[in-house]
């Protein structure tokens, strides 16, 4: 998966806030993603996040 700091994940499930929008903060074996909604910032092994994943909305735009 092409996925780099900035963009923003659509995922699957909604965050408790009720948004699922989450932007990059850091990426590695481990991804520090922040809700769009309510910016809660949350760390999650790579694996789980791109098993949850439903679309990526790059920095620039592309999808």
């Amino acid at each position: 998966m092409d996925i780099n700091i900035g963009d923003k994940l659509l995922m699957k499930k909604k965050h408790p806030c009720g948004c699922n929008t989450f932007s990059v903060l850091r990426i590695g074996m481990d991804f520090r993603l922040r809700c769009d909604g309510c910016a809660h910032e949350v760390m999650i092994p790579r694996s789980k996040a791109e098993k949850g994943l439903k679309k990526i909305i790059k920095a620039n735009g592309d999808i």
